[in-house]
């Protein structure tokens, strides 16, 4: 009798899957990161701090807490997490209030953190976008098919709004804001069958965005522009912005040009050396593309897309709507993350602080980005293998 329930517990796990392809690309990319956090960081956490590994130490610490945070989140079925769907809602809009109270901190200029006192740092918005991932799974799924109605349709599309609105309007972090509500529409895109909606949404999107660049531009000379209208000039011209706003842009843009096909090799990048700020963090693809090149850089590029594709097999063959959704989402903040970032460095769109998955410094992003891979791996998990 214990023979056959030894066989039987064998033969389920069998069948169940796991995706170490999935796993293997994450913890590459982790790797790939810290190397490139340490090359481009190196030279400023030397003069700042007295210690190149500066940066590289205290990625390493937030790397390491965020895959022990992974393990546990993949070991865990994932619609145990469906109960605070609303919670963390909750919270996550109350930890973004917070940031206006005394244990708010203001870094760089940006008041985005809080500090609790313990020597760790938490940035509310990236609590925000898992929050939000889970909260939508929960209510698409108990929508059902109310949600191709028009109701249904704007009601997942204003869920996000207040938090986004306060990400923007509190924390003055406009891309984490635009992330928040492109994992929303990702999601519903998925789910909504009715695609005629999307593309009157998307042109609405365009022609506002469109309106508002021909307002900056005839307004150039005014002096009440604010900073991004300053941003949209000098993502037009960053030559007449080079001392100003555009110093950055060109900075990055005069990196990947000098990296060629092959770069200049690990280490070798010269930008980093105090010609592009907090190079770690936004503009990392730039030394990636000086230091490896071209090559380097479509590597990167090929990875994060085997990284979208993984995620789009665990989603086909999740068993739910629900388990679908989470993984939808996940990707859905991942490659808006990863194709802002990359536009930003490039100058295909206007300089907006947004960091680079797994790669970028970031001890929040890697962390909370790390759960979300657990969420997914937790799904994959629970993928049943067909007998053949």
């Amino acid at each position: 009798m214990s023979l056959n329930r030894f066989r039987e517990r064998k033969k389920k796990k069998a069948d169940q899957y796991f995706d170490y392809s999935l796993l293997f690309i994450v913890l590459f990319l982790l790797g790939f990161g810290m190397i490139m956090i340490y090359s481009t960081s190196s030279y400023e956490a030397s003069k700042d701090y007295g210690d190149a590994a500066y940066y590289l130490k205290k990625q390493a610490v937030s790397t390491t807490l965020g895959i022990a945070a992974m393990i546990v989140t993949a070991n865990i079925p994932y619609h145990f997490w469906e109960k605070f769907a609303v919670p963390g809602y909750i919270i996550s809009a109350v930890l973004i209030c917070l940031v206006l109270t005394p244990i708010g901190v203001k870094v760089k200029g940006a008041r985005r953190w809080l500090d609790f006192g313990i020597g760790f740092r938490l940035q509310p918005a990236e609590i925000a976008k898992l929050c939000m991932i889970l909260f939508l799974a929960s209510l698409v799924c108990k929508m059902g098919k109310g949600i191709r109605t028009g109701k249904g349709f704007a009601t997942v599309l204003l869920v996000p709004l207040p938090i986004s609105l306060m990400i923007w309007k509190i924390t003055d972090n406009m891309s984490s804001a635009i992330i928040v509500f492109g994992i929303a529409a990702l999601m519903l895109f998925v789910s909504s069958p009715d695609y005629k909606k999307f593309i009157l949404l998307g042109l609405a999107g365009s022609g506002a965005i469109a309106a508002l660049i021909y307002i900056i531009v005839h307004m150039a000379s005014s002096e009440n522009l604010g900073f991004r209208g300053e941003r949209i000039l000098a993502w037009l011209d960053p030559e007449a912005y080079a001392s100003g706003k555009g110093f950055q842009t060109l900075q990055a843009l005069y990196a990947i040009g000098s990296g060629d096909i092959f770069g200049k090799g690990l280490g070798q990048s010269m930008q980093k050396l105090g010609f592009i700020p907090e190079a770690q963090n936004d503009m990392i693809f730039s030394i990636i593309c000086e230091e490896l090149g071209l090559f380097g850089a479509i590597a990167i590029i090929l990875l994060f897309l085997l990284l979208i594709w993984r995620f789009m097999i665990v989603a086909n063959n999740a068993p739910d709507l629900f388990g679908a959704l989470l993984v939808v989402g996940v990707m859905g903040h991942i490659a808006i993350q990863v194709i802002l970032n990359i536009a930003v460095v490039t100058n295909t769109i206007p300089n907006t602080g947004i960091s680079l998955p797994f790669i970028s410094y970031g001890g929040s992003s890697v962390m909370f980005l790390l759960i979300e891979i657990g969420l997914v791996l937790s799904v994959s998990h629970s993928i049943r293998l067909k007998e053949v």
